[in-house]
C-alpha cells in the first residue's frame, strides 16, 4: 500500500464526524423545516371572564402555617394505589 492510498483513510474521520454533525443538528434543530407561526396558527381571544374576590390578608410573618394544611397529614396528602391502577 502507498503512503497516497491510505491519506483517504485518514480523511474519512474527520469528513464523518462532520458528516454525523450536521446531520444530527439538521434533524434536532429541524432547520431545514420552515413553520411560521404567527401566519399559520389561529388564536381566536376571548374576554377573560371570573370574579376577583379578597379573601385574607397576611402582613409580613405574622402566621406562619397555612390555614387548612396538611403537611403533617402525609398520609391524607399521600392515596395508595392497588395494583390495578386504582386509588384503595
Amino acid at each position: 500500500m502507498s503512503d497516497d492510498s491510505g491519506l483517504w483513510l485518514l480523511a474519512l474521520g474527520p469528513a464523518g464526524a462532520s458528516a454525523l454533525y450536521w446531520a444530527l443538528y439538521r434533524y434536532y434543530r429541524n432547520t431545514d423545516k420552515s413553520h411560521a407561526f404567527e401566519r399559520e396558527t389561529e388564536i381566536v381571544a376571548k374576554p377573560v371572564t371570573g370574579v376577583d374576590r379578597k379573601v385574607d390578608e397576611v402582613k409580613g410573618t405574622q402566621r406562619t402555617r397555612i390555614n387548612g394544611d396538611n403537611v403533617q397529614a402525609y398520609r391524607q396528602r399521600v392515596e395508595r394505589v392497588r395494583d390495578d391502577g386504582s386509588p384503595s
